[in-house]
């Protein structure tokens, strides 16, 4: 467990682009490391969205409504304006912490760069997709071969080298694949292709991400993750099928081991 002498593992969820799934998988993956017996804190810098805080609050509220008791982070949420409060925040989140999760806009902001810069494990979700894909590379319009990677690969690069000049530490940068769909064969194989050449060149890891389930989106009123859900239920093959996936999800990304496994 975290000390005054130790740092927290940092987990930063950042992609330019909205609609990837960023905030749901940074709130499992946030739920799912306290469940597993860390201190985890977590920390909004999207502060027009606020998706990651505002699903908090509905745990909250949840967890008042019911009695029931559910695993909820130490959370703020950025005002996106200024240096000395998100130095504070951070600060005193990351104090006795293990973990702290950090969700950034989906779009390009100064403080989600300093994030990313101080990540420990940075972690780009991503649709299964060649718009989504621009992101971080670009590709040939008839052989789909890699020509280039993007900005915002290239800025992961550079900040990768600093933060290695600076303190000899590396930065996990993974790739999630979330929403992959099962059909469109031939799309989803030009993607996981392109990924792989980019890969290389630009040294991410793959991994798989969570499904596209409605399950997702009917569990954010209530600020409730698959780790809940059984709880609040019966458990349909959905269900199952999601959780199975965030296990995955968790055992992929390697994080530092904590006290208990996950669904003990």
């Amino acid at each position: 467990m975290a000390t005054a002498a130790r740092k927290p593992h940092i987990i930063v969820f950042a992609n330019e682009k909205g609609g990837t799934g960023k905030s749901t998988t940074a709130v499992h993956v946030a739920i799912a490391l306290q469940a597993r017996g860390a201190q985890v804190a977590a920390f909004d810098l999207d502060h027009r969205q606020r998706t990651m805080g505002r699903y908090f609050d509905n745990r909250a509220a949840t967890v008042q409504r019911t009695g029931r008791e559910l695993p909820i982070p130490r959370h703020a949420t950025h005002d996106g304006e200024s240096d000395d409060r998100f130095n504070d925040v951070f600060e005193s989140l990351a104090e006795g912490a293990d973990f702290l999760v950090i969700d950034t806009p989906g779009r390009d902001d100064p403080f989600a760069r300093v994030a990313a810069s101080r990540a420990d494990t940075l972690v780009t979700p991503m649709n299964d997709s060649f718009v989504d894909f621009d992101l971080i590379g670009q590709v040939h319009p008839e052989t789909y071969k890699v020509t280039r990677p993007s900005f915002y690969a290239e800025l992961i690069w550079e900040a990768r080298k600093a933060r290695a000049k600076a303190d000899g530490s590396t930065i996990d940068w993974v790739v999630l694949r979330n929403r992959v769909q099962h059909i469109e064969a031939r799309n989803m194989r030009r993607v996981s292709e392109a990924l792989d050449q980019l890969a290389k060149r630009v040294g991410f890891r793959i991994v798989p991400g969570l499904g596209e389930r409605v399950i997702y989106r009917e569990l954010f009123p209530a600020g409730l993750t698959m780790l809940d859900s059984g709880e609040f239920g019966a458990m349909g093959l959905a269900h199952v099928a999601a959780r199975q996936e965030l296990r995955e999800m968790m055992g992929a990304l390697a994080l530092p081991e904590t006290v208990l496994p996950l669904f003990a």
